[in-house]
C-alpha cells in the first residue's frame, strides 16, 4: 500500500459540530483518503490520504458544502507507528515541514504552482456559485460578526420578516404571500446546504430538518410560524459561530504574545527584521521593557525576566548568561542579547497552540458515543415525527392540519445540534483555559482519563525535587559558618560538579568572598585540596577525612544524622585540623508537599519511584508524606506502573521524561515536567509547563470540572426536548417553542461549556 501522507487545512465557517460531521463524512468518502479529523474550535481539518486522492477535489468538496478552505503549511507523511494515544492516529505528527505545494504526482513544483493558482481561481468560482451558503463564515476568526455573510444573511431575513408583517398589517390579503417571501430569503440557503449535504452522505442534516419544517409549514398555511422559525435558527447559528470563536481566539491569543520584529546585531548596527524570519544561531538584542521574541540562550546580560503572559510565574525570574528564555515572555531591567534556538514555528508557544489544535481534534470517548447516539437519534425522530403527523389522523379520524402542525414541531426538536455540541464545546475550551495555565492536555481522551486517576507516580529528582543540590547545613570547628563556606568557595572556584555549584550558589547568595586558592587540584575519590591565603586546605568525603584526623564522637553523630536526611556532607580540612562541616541536598519543590496533600484530598494516591539511593529517597518522602520506591531502574519504574494497573489503579506517571519515557508511555496518563522547550512535550500524553507538582491536582480538577459540565449539558440537551417533546404533542407549544427548544438549547450549551474559559486552577 502507498505510504500515507497527512494534509492540514483551515477550514472557514464551521460553528458547531454538526458541521465538523458533515465534512468528516463527505471526505471520508473521496478517493484515496483514509482518515480525515475536523476541529471545529481550532478551525482545522487533517487529512490522511494516499498519492491517489485528488486534493483539489477534495477542497472543492468541502467548499461545495458551504465552507472556506485553505491548506495549512506544514505536512506529515507519518508511518503507522508514529500514531499513539489516539484511535484516530492524528496526534504526534507535523513536526515534518514540507512546503503545501509538495505534489502527488510527481510532477515539478513550478508546474504544481501553476495548478495551484488555477485551483485558487476555482475557489473563487466555487464560492460564486455557491453564494450564502454555510456563511464562508470568518465571522469567529476576524470581524464583527455582523460583517460576515452569516451575519448579513440573518438581518436580511430579520428585515424581511419585519417587512412581512409590516405588509400583513397594510394589505392582510397578500399577508401570507409576503411571509412565504420572508421565509425564502432566509431559507434558500439552507435547503441548498441541506441538499450538498445529503449528497455528500448526510441526509438528515439540521438544514434538512429544518427545509422539511419550514415547506411543511406552509402547506398546512402556517407560513408566518415558517418564516419566523427560519429567522430563529440563524440567528441560533450566529450565536454558535459567535461562541466557537470565542473558544478558538482564546488559545490563538496565546500566539499573539510573540512579538512580530526583532532587532538583530549586524557589524554593530541593530536592524529590526520580521520575527518570524529568524535563523536558529541569529544573536537579537533585547531591550528592557521589549517582549523576546524568540525561544533562545542568553549570551551576554543578565536581566529579570516576567514570565507571567507565558508560564503564569507572578514573580520574575533573573537570569543571566546561559539561561533559557522564551518567545513571548518581558525582559524587565537590562539589555540582553539572546541566541536564537528555535524558529518561530518551532517555538514553545507555537508548539502548544499546534499541540491544543491537534488535541481539539482528537476526540473524547463521551464524544464519539454522542456521535455514534446521534447518527440513530435523528434518523430516529424523523420516523417519530412522520408517525405523529399520520397516525392520529389515519387512525383516529383527527384533524391532519393538528398532526401535520405537531410532527413539523417535532422534525425541529429533533435536531441534535445541542446534543452533539455539547462535549467537543467544553472540552475545547477546558483545554485552551488549561494551557493559559500552563496546563497542556493532548485531547479529550487524555482530559478524561485524568479525572479517572486513582494513583500519580512520581519520579523524584526533578520533579518532587529542584534537580540540583543545595547547601542545607553549614558548621565550623573554631571557624565560623562564614569563613568555613569561604574557604571551601575558594577550593571549588571553577569546578562544574553539582555539589561544588550549590557550594558556590551559598557563598555567593550570602554575598561571601571568593579568596583566590593557589594548587588547587582534584583528589579522586576524595575530594579537592589547595592553599588558600597561605594555608594547605582540602575539602574531603568523611571517609577521606578520617585519615588525618579522627572524629570526635559528637561529629560522627552529626554525619550520621545528616546522613539519614538524605545529605551528602563534606569536611573542610584546614592545616590537617578538622575545621568544618557543610551537607548538600537535591531538596524538595517549594510546592511539592502542598501538590501531594491537594492529590490527597481528591481521593489520590501517591508514590514516588527513583533510581536514587534508599536512605536518601526515605528521608525526601518522610518529608513530604509520600511512599518512596528507591534505587529502580527504567524498566522497574514501567514494571511498578503495570503491577499497580493489574490491581486496577488507573496510573498516571510523572516524570521529566528523560530516564522515564518507558514508564511515562506504559501509564494511562504519562505526565511530562518541566520549564517550557525541554519538556517532552510531544511524547509525553499532558505536560505541566511551569514545573509545578500542584499542576498535577490541578489536571485532576480541571477533568472533574469539565466531565461535571459535559454532564450538565447533556442533561440540558436531552431534558429541554423531553420537555418541548410532550408539550407539543399535549398542543401546548407550537413551531416557534419547537425551534426555540433547539437554539436556545445550543446556546445554553455552548455558554454553560465557555464558562470553563474562565478556569483558573488553585494555585500552591
Amino acid at each position: 500500500m502507498a505510504a500515507a501522507t497527512q494534509t492540514r487545512y483551515r477550514v472557514g465557517g464551521m460553528d458547531c459540530a454538526s458541521c465538523a460531521a458533515k465534512i468528516d463524512t463527505a471526505v471520508r468518502r473521496m478517493p484515496g483518503v483514509e482518515d480525515v479529523s475536523v476541529s471545529v474550535t481550532a478551525g482545522t481539518m487533517t487529512v490522511r490520504h494516499d498519492e491517489t486522492s485528488n486534493l483539489v477535489a477534495i477542497e472543492k468538496k468541502v467548499v461545495g458544502l458551504g465552507y472556506s478552505v485553505a491548506p495549512l503549511a506544514g505536512k506529515a507523511a507519518p508511518s503507522p507507528a508514529e500514531h499513539q494515544h489516539d484511535d484516530h492516529g492524528h496526534q504526534c505528527q507535523g513536526n515534518h515541514d514540507h512546503d503545501h505545494s509538495h505534489d502527488h504526482d510527481g510532477h515539478d513544483h513550478s508546474a504544481h504552482d501553476h495548478a495551484d493558482h488555477d485551483h485558487h481561481a476555482d475557489h473563487k468560482h466555487a464560492e460564486k456559485e455557491i453564494e450564502g451558503l454555510h456563511g464562508h463564515d470568518h465571522a469567529p476568526t476576524n470581524g464583527p460578526w455582523w460583517v460576515s455573510k452569516k451575519g448579513r444573511l440573518t438581518i436580511l431575513s430579520g428585515g424581511a420578516l419585519v417587512a412581512a408583517y409590516a405588509v400583513g398589517h397594510l394589505v392582510p390579503s397578500i399577508a401570507p404571500y409576503a411571509f412565504i417571501i420572508a421565509m425564502l430569503v432566509g431559507l434558500v440557503p439552507i435547503a441548498r446546504r441541506a441538499v450538498m449535504a445529503a449528497l455528500a452522505g448526510t441526509p438528515f442534516s439540521i438544514e434538512m430538518l429544518m427545509t422539511i419544517a419550514a415547506v411543511g409549514a406552509v402547506i398546512i398555511n402556517a407560513g408566518e410560524e415558517a418564516a419566523a422559525v427560519v429567522f430563529l435558527f440563524l440567528v441560533g447559528e450566529l450565536l454558535e459561530g459567535v461562541a466557537a470563536g470565542k473558544a478558538r481566539a482564546s488559545i490563538q491569543s496565546l500566539a499573539t504574545l510573540v512579538p512580530k520584529t526583532a532587532l538583530v546585531e549586524e557589524s554593530g548596527q541593530t536592524r529590526e527584521v520580521q520575527a518570524d524570519s529568524l535563523k536558529v544561531g541569529t544573536v537579537i538584542l533585547i531591550r528592557p521593557g521589549d517582549r523576546i521574541a524568540a525561544d533562545g540562550i542568553i549570551v551576554e546580560g543578565e536581566s529579570a525576566i516576567d514570565e507571567a503572559p507565558v508560564t503564569g510565574e507572578s514573580t520574575p525570574v533573573r537570569k543571566g548568561i546561559d539561561a533559557k528564555v522564551f518567545a513571548g515572555t518581558i525582559n524587565a531591567d537590562a539589555v540582553l542579547r539572546v541566541k536564537v534556538t528555535a524558529a518561530a514555528a518551532d517555538n514553545t508557544i507555537a508548539r502548544v497552540v499546534k499541540l491544543v489544535e491537534e488535541a481539539q481534534e482528537s476526540k473524547a470517548p463521551t464524544e464519539r458515543f454522542i456521535d455514534r447516539f446521534s447518527r440513530y437519534y435523528t434518523p430516529g425522530v424523523v420516523t417519530v415525527a412522520a408517525l405523529i403527523a399520520v397516525t392520529p389522523p389515519l387512525v383516529a379520524g383527527a384533524s391532519w392540519m393538528e398532526w401535520v402542525y405537531k410532527g413539523l414541531a417535532i422534525l425541529l426538536i429533533g435536531c441534535p445540534c445541542a446534543l452533539v455540541i455539547s462535549t467537543p464545546a467544553a472540552i475545547a475550551a477546558a483545554l485552551s483555559a488549561g494551557a493559559r495555565n500552563g496546563l497542556l492536555l493532548k485531547g479529550g481522551a487524555v482530559l478524561e482519563t485524568m479525572g479517572k486517576v486513582t494513583t500519580v507516580a512520581f519520579d523524584k529528582t526533578g520533579t518532587l525535587t529542584e534537580g540540583k543540590p543545595k547547601v542545607t547545613d553549614v558548621a565550623g570547628f573554631g571557624f565560623t559558618e562564614a569563613q568555613v563556606l569561604s574557604r571551601a568557595a575558594a577550593l571549588e572556584n571553577g569546578s562544574s560538579h553539582p555539589l561544588a555549584l550549590a557550594i558556590l550558589e551559598r557563598a555567593k547568595a550570602d554575598g561571601l568572598p571568593v579568596p583566590p586558592a593557589a594548587d588547587a587540584k582534584a583528589l579522586p575519590g576524595k575530594g579537592v585540596s589547595g592553599r588558600v591565603g597561605g594555608e594547605a586546605m582540602s575539602l574531603l568525603s568523611p571517609q577521606a577525612a578520617r585519615e588525618i584526623e579522627a572524629f570526635s564522637t559528637e561529629r560522627e553523630a552529626q554525619i550520621v544524622a545528616m546522613n539519614d536526611d538524605g545529605k551528602s556532607v563534606s569536611v573542610l580540612v584546614v592545616e590537617s585540623r578538622i575545621a568544618g562541616l557543610i551537607a548538600m541536598r537535591d531538596e524538595p519543590r517549594a510546592d511539592a508537599r502542598a501538590g501531594i496533600e491537594a492529590l490527597r484530598a481528591a481521593g489520590i494516591g501517591a508514590v514516588m519511584l527513583t533510581g536514587d539511593n534508599a536512605r536518601t529517597a526515605a528521608a525526601i518522602a518522610r518529608g513530604l508524606g509520600i511512599e518512596p520506591r528507591a534505587q529502580l531502574l527504567p524498566e522497574d519504574k514501567q514494571r511498578i506502573v503495570r503491577e499497580l494497573q493489574a490491581q486496577k489503579q488507573v496510573v498516571a506517571k510523572v516524570g521529566d521524561g528523560i530516564n522515564d519515557a518507558p514508564a511515562l508511555a506504559a501509564a494511562d496518563v504519562g505526565i511530562a515536567m518541566g520549564g517550557g522547550t525541554d519538556v517532552a512535550l510531544e511524547t509525553a500524553d499532558a505536560a505541566a509547563l511551569h514545573g509545578r507538582v500542584t499542576d498535577v491536582a490541578n489536571m485532576v480538577v480541571l477533568s472533574r470540572t469539565t466531565m461535571s459540565n459535559i454532564h450538565q449539558n447533556i442533561t440540558m440537551a436531552l431534558g429541554l426536548k423531553a420537555v418541548f417533546l410532550v408539550t407539543t404533542v399535549v398542543g401546548i407549544t407550537g413551531l416557534w417553542p419547537a425551534i426555540l427548544a433547539d437554539t436556545g438549547a445550543t446556546v445554553l450549551v455552548t455558554a454553560n461549556a465557555m464558562r470553563l474559559l474562565g478556569w483558573k486552577g488553585a494555585r500552591a
